[in-house]
């Protein structure tokens, strides 16, 4: 007979421990941060907000108040690097001279602006070389905005985001603008989401 001069280990322990974790995470509710309210009844995820990052800024969309048929779209513009800024919502869609483009939102589809589009941030206006008129431009970093919005018709369907915008720095030069960059929405009863990425 073989007899092992170790103790012989169970498993009753560490399990015992796992279990105990498992049923302290399940008391306590989802801890994955999940939205119920992103969720329709067919259990397949819609995010209500959504982002992207083109040319040297990360665009965050998100809808609130939604009490339908309308509520507000919000759209928080990041430049990535220090000292770049957007400019101004009112700058004419080709700039001025030339140079520049507005920071634009709108929608189409079964969603449609119930008003103007406005911007969290002070516009200052700065001098470009070459430009005769002064350039309205938001303060260097991030500038929130939002459109008030409402769905036309029978409210469900397809609507599509289209955003605008470039930034620029007084020591890096500018990016490449960025026109009509789409994101798609879907409209259902239980208010917009944004299409998976």
């Amino acid at each position: 007979m073989n007899v092992s001069p170790r103790p012989r280990r169970t498993r009753t322990a560490p399990t015992a421990v796992a279990l105990l974790c498992l049923a302290a995470l399940t008391a306590c509710g989802d801890a994955s941060g999940h939205d119920d309210a992103a969720t329709p009844a067919t259990g397949a995820a819609q995010p209500r907000t959504t982002s992207f990052t083109e040319n040297g800024v990360t665009v965050t969309l998100s809808v609130s108040d939604w009490h339908a048929p309308k509520g507000t779209l919000t759209a928080v513009f990041t430049p990535e690097k220090k000292g770049f800024h957007l400019y101004s919502t009112e700058l004419p869609p080709t700039g001025v001279e030339g140079v520049g483009r507005p920071t634009a939102v709108g929608v189409t589809g079964v969603l449609k602006a119930d008003g103007k589009l406005t911007a969290s941030a002070d516009v200052r206006s700065i001098s470009v070389p070459g430009v005769d008129a002064p350039m309205p431009v938001y303060p260097d970093g991030p500038v929130t905005t939002t459109l008030p919005i409402r769905a036309d018709g029978n409210g469900n369907g397809d609507a599509t985001v289209l955003l605008g915008y470039a930034s620029c720095s007084a020591k890096e030069g500018c990016t490449i603008p960025v026109a009509d960059h789409p994101v798609h929405l879907r409209l259902t009863d239980d208010g917009p989401a944004f299409a998976a990425p």
